[in-house]
């Protein structure tokens, strides 16, 4: 690409995000120049990781540069060496990143091979997706940014928790005078990259949101691309050169929009197709709620995907570990992609070696993704080495012996947080008790596992032998790495079906969180699968029927990418008049949701370092409770009731907390109330409009006369306690 094409088109991207994002712009720019920054630093070890591909992995060191160096600053503050600043974060990576230019030096004097002009302008291609992406999410984010309803309020108060700490885990902002007791990763790494680029949480919040978004849809791009490239180059010697070059393309951007964009077949049928023939009324959260929900059962399970999670705006684990387990995914390629000729190296082998850190940094970050992807891996390596090695015996040791390795990385990787951890939330795996409607099984998932069933089963025809070596040893490398994630994901749709793991919710919804957290990776399984498995069928000249499931199943894969278009429409309402667009700011909502309250909540925001005790009224989970806490970050006795039951299993204790604070906003007894604020070191008393709704009887008098006013509006009151 010419220069001044280049200038020209900078330019233009330039002034779009101007026009989108007005005052936002900055943070927005800051953002994306970090990510680029980070990902061009650690360049050198990530050419080493995806040796094989022909962008040498470019977008994939975005992820692993944050990855890295997030969990090197996250070590040492746990292990009490550094304090959790923005100092200590950049000094961190400024030290990765000078290992990687030590790297870097040494591969210069090894002759490395510089990039082809081929590799230049697929990198441009998709650093242009990505910057489109980031943009466009960012700038619907716009019309609904506040961090206010379902989980908001938790994945905020985290990040705000964080912000306040020097050390990790920070204080429970929702259980006084103990530490965070959940996977709290996922929050971390947003405010890593807060601190490191000295940005506010009240955006960040959002950026953090639309960055994975963004990612979702280039990193499926990106790794598909290169395995559809792979397969047509050793495969597709019929094809023209044209097609050759197009049809990679063409899988990359059908894989990035099945990720990202797509939504269930619920959609097309309930959305779509029944409103043609009775009046219906979709609700885009519809699809993610059916069984159990529609009818109502007391099996009800939540089966979400990405696009919902990337338009409904929690900041949750499930959500920032999406561009990890893509890592991990694109890893596990250039692994078996690099086909082991020597058949030496079995172990300490870098790309999982790489895998393996991640699976620690699950472990904290999304605990059910670190069980999942650990299978995961185990599949793509028992396979690999059965095709290399072509021998039952040794295929299986040392597939063994790449996962015992791969255990003990993970744990050592993760010991920091886990020696810490009180994981009683599960109480045991449990035979399923209720199963899913079989037509409801099959809205959700038969057009998915229908294209599987028909990919591996053109699999088996085109190799005629009844001896699994021989046909590993003669299928393509990249279907059978696309094989075994088509046999992982089935296995995720149909282990709710057997099994559950039981916590809090047995009576009601038992199955809930099973089906959630397995259903999501599966569908980013079988997105990242069908990308590649439809472009191809089309591709296939010889076969007439495989071309023609090829293009019903793009038809339908492109019908389902409408749900975003839908709920985005229901959700941030129209997006082309910009008249909608109130900003990036999560913490603008106070001011309408909280009139009485905001003024003071800023004031705590603004003047109060450290995270001493803040007494509110507290309440149930997903209410409009727990405002200060969830706003400023600091620490109150107890807040959401359902979260804290499912982190520390112990209702006793949160029943007595919650009585507690009852007698302090209403006792008249000076001494008890004052010995309770005592026994919870409870530093500012908040008394505001949520404390005066729930305490009827709140005794204003008496807290008037404790401590000392430090802001009182007439309205709302925050004492400072001695």
């Amino acid at each position: 690409m010419k220069t001044y094409l280049k200038i020209l088109i900078a330019a233009m991207l330039s002034g779009l995000t101007f026009f989108l994002l007005q005052e936002d712009s900055g943070p927005f720019f800051l953002w994306w120049l970090m990510v680029m920054i980070l990902g061009c630093s650690f360049m050198p070890i990530t050419s080493i990781l995806f040796p094989g591909f022909q962008d040498k992995g470019w977008m994939f060191s975005k992820v692993i540069a944050i990855a890295v160096s997030g969990y090197v600053t996250w070590l040492l503050v746990t292990l009490k060496i550094l304090k959790f600043t923005s100092a200590a974060c950049l000094f961190v990576t400024l030290a990765c990143i000078s290992v990687n230019l030590g790297i870097a030096a040494l591969q210069r004097q090894k002759g490395s091979v510089p990039f082809s002009a081929a590799a230049k302008k697929l990198i441009v291609r998709e650093e242009l997706i990505l910057f489109l992406a980031f943009l466009l999410w960012t700038y619907i984010v716009g019309f609904r940014p506040q961090a206010f309803g379902e989980e908001k309020f938790m994945d905020f108060g985290f990040m705000a928790a964080m912000m306040r700490s020097p050390s990790l885990p920070a204080a429970d902002l929702w259980y006084s005078q103990s530490p965070i007791n959940y996977y709290y990763g996922g929050q971390y790494y947003a405010v890593f990259l807060t601190k490191l680029t000295g940005t506010q949480i009240a955006v960040t919040y959002n950026l953090m949101r639309t960055l994975i978004a963004a990612m979702a849809f280039i990193l499926p791009f990106s790794l598909i691309q290169q395995v559809s490239s792979d397969y047509f180059k050793n495969t597709g010697n019929t094809l023209s050169q044209k097609l050759h070059k197009l049809l990679p393309c063409c899988a990359g951007l059908l894989a990035g929009a099945a990720v990202s964009l797509a939504g269930n077949m619920h959609y097309v049928i309930y959305a779509k197709i029944l409103p043609l023939f009775r009046e219906t009324n979709y609700w885009f959260p519809n699809s993610t709620r059916f069984i159990g929900h529609d009818p109502e059962t007391l099996d009800q399970t939540i089966h979400e995907f990405p696009a919902y999670s990337f338009i409904q705006g929690d900041l949750h684990a499930h959500v920032v570990n999406i561009y990890f387990v893509l890592t991990v995914v694109g890893l596990l390629y250039a692994w078996i992609k690099n086909e082991n000729k020597e058949k030496k190296k079995t172990l300490l082998q870098l790309p999982l070696l790489m895998c393996g850190l991640f699976l620690g940094i699950f472990q904290w970050s999304n605990a059910w993704d670190f069980a999942i992807y650990y299978v995961v891996i185990c599949g793509v390596c028992l396979f690999g080495n059965l095709k290399w090695f072509q021998n039952w015996k040794q295929g299986i040791l040392i597939s063994a012996g790449q996962w015992v390795e791969l255990l003990v990385l993970s744990l050592l990787a993760s010991l920091p947080f886990t020696l810490h951890f009180d994981s009683g939330m599960a109480q045991g795996i449990r035979l399923a008790q209720n199963h899913s409607a079989l037509y409801q099984l099959c809205i959700l998932w038969a057009f998915p596992v229908l294209a599987v069933l028909f990919y591996l089963t053109a699999l088996i025809l085109e190799r005629r032998t009844c001896r699994p070596l021989r046909w590993l040893s003669d299928t393509d490398t990249a279907d059978i790495f696309i094989a075994v994630l088509c046999l992982c994901a089935f296995g995720l749709i149909l282990m709710p079906e057997l099994v559950y793991l039981q916590d809090i919710y047995e009576k009601t919804a038992a199955r809930s969180n099973t089906m959630f957290k397995l259903t999501y990776q599966a569908f980013i399984l079988l997105g990242l699968c069908m990308g590649f498995i439809f472009i191809r069928f089309l591709s296939d000249n010889s076969r007439r029927w495989i071309q023609i499931i090829g293009g019903i199943g793009t038809i339908c894969l492109l019908l389902t990418t409408g749900y975003t278009p839908t709920a985005i429409h229901q959700w941030q309402g129209n997006i082309f008049h910009k008249d909608g667009y109130l900003g990036l700011d999560a913490t603008a909502f106070l001011e309408t949701s909280y009139p009485e309250d905001a003024p003071a909540i800023r004031w705590l925001q603004e003047n109060i370092k450290g995270s001493p005790v803040t007494l509110e009224a507290n309440g149930n989970s997903y209410s409009s409770y727990c405002r200060v806490s969830a706003m400023t970050g600091l620490p109150t006795v107890l807040g959401w009731y359902t979260h804290e039951h499912l982190w520390r299993n112990d209702t006793d204790d949160l029943n007595e907390r919650s009585r507690q604070i009852e007698l302090i906003y209403t006792s008249r007894d000076e001494n008890q109330v004052r010995s309770l604020l005592s026994r919870y070191q409870v530093s500012y008393l908040f008394i505001g409009q949520m404390e005066r709704e729930k305490y009827k009887t709140l005794n204003e008098p008496l807290l008037r006369s404790l401590g000392e006013i430090v802001y009182d509006d007439k309205t709302v009151i925050i004492r400072l306690l001695p």
